[in-house]
């Protein structure tokens, strides 16, 4: 099972990085977004959830690490923020330079400056 978890956080950290690698605006938000998944699950994974123990409350020495969940919380509500923040300041850029090239410059322009 862990074996699974570390290759699905990979690919999720692989995507994101490639996505966020882009000359477009929507997919290194979509880029942005897997990675922070990522790096949420990651946090996850590393409290070593155990099943059918108690969260806290107990007697026994196996009970769930209740940090990481708290920090998976905050970072959820914190990326949450940040996807909207850059989605509007991406839609502005798009109302205002017409395009949604991440660098800004019109299509000829960047086709000119290659040759």
């Amino acid at each position: 099972m862990e074996l699974l978890i570390s290759i699905m956080i990979a690919v999720m950290t692989a995507c994101g990085i490639y996505l966020m690698l882009r000359g477009r605006t929507f997919p290194v938000i979509v880029g942005l977004t897997l990675f922070t998944y990522a790096v949420n699950l990651f946090i996850f994974v590393m409290g070593r959830l155990k099943a059918g123990a108690p969260p806290i409350i107990g007697t026994g020495e196996s009970y769930t690490d209740p940090l990481p969940q708290a920090l998976v919380l905050t970072a959820i509500v914190i990326s949450f923020a940040m996807t909207a923040f850059v989605l509007v300041l991406a839609l502005r850029a798009r109302a205002e330079l017409g395009n949604d090239h991440v660098d800004g410059a019109p299509v000829n322009e960047r086709e000119d400056s290659r040759i």
